[in-house]
């Protein structure tokens, strides 16, 4: 145990003596107390005034009584508390055994271990994968140059810019959208809009040209996953989908291009990069719009 005063997250053990106008008042005494500095259901300043002591020492601390205090003969009131310590204890991490394996649920740490091992390399995964897709995506934009037909642009941009306008009312715009005009933002998400036409119809076409399908069973599991979504409304989630057929066809796109980018990248030639995670999940420098 460090040999330090108290401090948020310790528990100090206290006597303690509160006086409105020098004058102790009903219920303002208690005798070891346990205080959680830190801790919620304290008026302010009460755990505050603690901070740093030690056992044995002894403090008087100044509070004032919210206004909306229950007791209404303290509400609003300044206070003085006499407190003396009389026992620290400090916070102790959790022994990393098997005893705190089974206290979540597992076996064993070998057991835990290997899940935590399994989840953060999920998330790698998934990092990588995002990774690859959008220099992938980068890579393709730069070769093509074909009008994309305005009737596909315009609700393209228009759902986007509904997202902007939202962003802007909340003030929640990304830093580098931040003191641009409407007519700069405009220009530049139209382009995004028609680069995400374009890439669409390549894609598309690419799927289309090497027989590349979305099965029953895969649409299926999109469906489930989906429903996952809303426990307890499964059965009704998936019972609109039946009912509703062009609502389950949005998500056939996403699982039709991610067939589209595997197909593509069986033909590229890949090459093997040892990365920091901060490198790998930190953006590229030319933001993909895709």
């Amino acid at each position: 145990t460090e040999d330090r005063g108290a401090q948020a997250g310790d528990t100090l053990t206290v006597d303690f003596v509160g006086k409105v106008d020098d004058v102790a008042f009903p219920g303002g005494t208690g005798t070891d107390m346990a205080v959680e500095l830190g801790g919620a259901g304290f008026i302010p300043g009460f755990w505050e005034g603690m901070e740093g002591m030690k056992p044995g020492e002894e403090r008087q601390i100044n509070v004032s009584f919210p206004e909306e205090y229950h007791a209404k003969e303290l509400a609003g009131k300044a206070a003085t508390f006499d407190i003396t310590a009389k026992k620290l204890e400090q916070p102790k991490p959790a022994a990393l055994d098997d005893s705190l394996a089974e206290k979540l649920g597992f076996e064993n740490m070998d057991e835990l271990r290997k899940l935590i091992s399994q989840q953060i390399q999920r998330e790698y995964d998934g990092l990588t994968r995002m990774r690859i897709k959008r220099e992938l995506l980068d890579a393709l934009a730069g070769k093509i140059d074909f009008a994309a037909p305005e009737s596909m642009v315009e609700p393209e941009f228009n759902q986007i810019w509904q997202r902007i306008e939202a962003d802007m009312k909340a003030d929640k715009l990304d830093d580098e959208d931040k003191g641009k005009d409407e007519d700069t933002l405009k220009a530049e998400y139209r382009a995004i809009a028609e680069r995400r036409v374009r890439l669409g119809l390549l894609l598309s076409e690419i799927g289309r040209a090497n027989g590349i399908q979305v099965g029953n069973d895969e649409m299926q599991r999109a469906m489930r996953a989906e429903a996952g979504r809303y426990p307890g409304q499964e059965q009704q989630v998936m019972e609109f989908f039946r009912k509703n057929p062009q609502a389950a066809d949005g998500l056939r796109g996403p699982i039709y291009e991610e067939k589209v980018i595997d197909f593509i990248l069986e033909l590229a030639t890949v090459e093997d990069k040892t990365v920091t995670p901060e490198e790998l999940s930190a953006d590229p420098e030319v933001p993909a719009a895709a």
